[in-house]
C-alpha cells in the first residue's frame, strides 16, 4: 500500500467516523430527551435515507469534477451537520447531512481509487485496503463519542458530554480534507463526441451490471439480517447483552481481518469465484446458525460468516470498475450505494414482519435459500467476462 492510498483511506476513515459516531450519539440523546423507540428508529433510518436520493447526483458530480471538489463539499456538509447537533440540537437534520455527505465522499474516493488502479489485480488489492476503512471508523467514531458522553460533562450522560461528542464529530471531517487536499487529480474521462445523452438507468441495460447489483443486494441483505436477527436469537436463548455484542463484534473483526489478508493474495483471486463461494458458504452458515445450541458455537459461526461476507466488497468493487465505462464510474457507484442504502432503510421493517410470521430460524433459512439461488447470478458474471 503506497502513501497516497494510505492518505485516502485515512480521509475515508475520518468522514465515516463522523457519521458512525453521530449514529450512536444522536439516538442516545433522543432517548435521554424522552423520545420513543419508534422515533429513534426513524432517526437511524435518516442516516441512510439521504444516500438513497443523493447517491446518483453525487456520482455524476464526481464524474464531472473528480475527487477534491466532491470531497470538499462533503466535508463542509458533514461538519456543518454535526455542528448543528452541537448548537441547537436538530438531530434529524444532522442525520440527513452527515449521512448524505459520507455517501458522497465515499463515492468520490472509490471512483478515484478505482481509476488510479492499472489492472484487475491492482483493483482487487486497492479495494481490499479501502474496505478496511469503514471497519476502523465504525470503531473510532462510536468509541470516541462514547468516551466524551461519559467523561466530558459534569456527569456521565450529561448534555455537556453530548455537546463534546458532537464537537469531535464536527472536527473529524476537517481531518478528511487534511488528508485528501494534496491528492493529484486524475485526468478527466470525456465521453465520445456526438454520443447521445445517457441516463444512469441506462447502465441497467448491461446484463453483467444488473447481475452485479442483484448479487450486491443479496449480500448486503445478509449483512443486515445477521445484525438484526442475532440479538433476537440471543434474547430467545437468554444470552446477556455483552455476549450478544461479542458475537457481533467477532463478525466485524473477522470481516476486517479477511480484508487485510486479501491484498497479499490479490493476484490469485478471481472475483466471480470469490463472490460465488462466499454466497454458497453464507447460505450454508445461515442454514446452520439457528440450530447452534451455545454462544460459543454461534460466535464461531459468526466468525466464519464475517470471513465470507467480508471478502465480497473488494471483489464487487473490482468488477464494477471493469464492466462500466470509465466516464460513468461515479454513476455506477451511485447506483450501487443507492440500492444498498434503500435496502438498509426497508429491510429491517421487512425482517421484523417476516420474523413475526415465521420465527427467527425461518428468517435465517429463507434468506439463506435466496442467497444460494443468487449465487448462480454471480457465477454467470464470470461466464460472460
Amino acid at each position: 500500500m503506497n502513501w497516497e492510498l494510505a492518505r485516502l483511506i485515512a480521509g475515508q476513515i475520518c468522514v465515516h467516523a463522523c457519521m458512525a459516531g453521530m449514529r450512536m450519539a444522536a439516538p442516545l440523546l433522543a432517548l435521554r430527551e424522552g423520545y420513543s423507540a419508534a422515533a429513534v428508529g426513524v432517526l437511524l433510518a435518516l442516516f441512510a435515507l439521504t444516500q438513497v436520493f443523493l447517491a446518483l447526483p453525487a456520482g455524476r458530480f464526481a464524474d464531472r469534477h473528480g475527487l477534491k471538489r466532491p470531497v470538499g463539499w462533503a466535508v463542509a456538509v458533514a461538519s456543518a451537520g454535526a455542528a448543528l447537533a452541537l448548537l441547537f440540537p436538530v438531530l434529524c437534520l444532522a442525520a440527513l447531512m452527515t449521512g448524505g455527505a459520507t455517501g458522497a465522499a465515499t463515492i468520490a474516493l472509490q471512483r478515484h481509487v478505482g481509476r488510479a488502479a492499472h489492472d484487475a489485480t491492482q483493483l482487487k488489492r486497492v479495494f481490499s485496503w479501502l474496505a478496511i476503512g469503514p471497519a476502523v471508523s465504525n470503531f473510532i467514531g462510536p468509541f470516541g463519542a462514547g468516551l466524551l458522553i461519559d467523561h466530558a460533562g459534569s456527569s456521565a450522560g450529561s448534555l455537556e458530554g453530548y455537546r463534546a461528542a458532537f464537537a469531535l464529530m464536527a472536527l473529524l471531517p476537517l481531518a478528511t480534507w487534511f488528508w485528501v487536499r494534496d491528492t493529484v487529480e486524475l485526468p478527466p474521462v470525456i465521453a465520445a463526441a456526438g454520443a447521445a445523452p445517457q441516463r444512469a438507468w441506462d447502465l441497467l441495460n448491461e446484463p453483467r451490471f444488473r447481475r452485479l447489483l442483484a448479487v450486491n443486494w443479496f449480500l448486503s441483505s445478509c449483512w443486515d439480517v445477521h445484525t438484526f436477527v442475532v440479538p433476537l436469537l440471543g434474547h430467545e436463548r437468554g444470552l446477556s447483552a455483552s455476549v450478544i455484542g461479542t458475537i457481533l463484534g467477532a463478525f466485524a473483526i473477522s470481516a476486517a481481518l479477511v480484508r487485510m489478508v486479501m491484498p497479499l493474495v490479490a493476484e490469485r483471486l478471481r472475483e466471480t469465484v470469490v463472490v460465488t463461494t462466499a454466497m454458497l458458504v453464507t447460505a450454508l452458515l445461515f442454514g446452520v446458525y439457528p440450530l447452534l445450541p451455545t454462544a460459543l458455537a454461534m460466535g464461531a459461526c459468526s466468525v466464519l460468516l464475517g470471513f465470507a461476507l467480508g471478502s465480497v466488497q473488494p471483489m464487487i468493487m473490482s468488477m464494477l470498475h471493469q464492466i462500466t465505462p470509465h466516464h460513468r464510474h461515479g454513476e455506477a457507484l451511485g447506483l450501487r450505494l443507492m440500492t444498498i442504502n434503500a435496502s438498509s432503510v426497508l429491510m429491517p421493517v421487512l425482517f421484523g414482519s417476516a420474523g413475526a410470521l415465521m420465527g427467527v430460524a425461518g428468517l435465517f433459512w429463507v434468506v439463506g435459500a435466496g442467497v444460494a439461488v443468487g449465487a448462480h447470478q454471480a457465477w454467470l458474471m464470470g461466464r460472460e467476462s
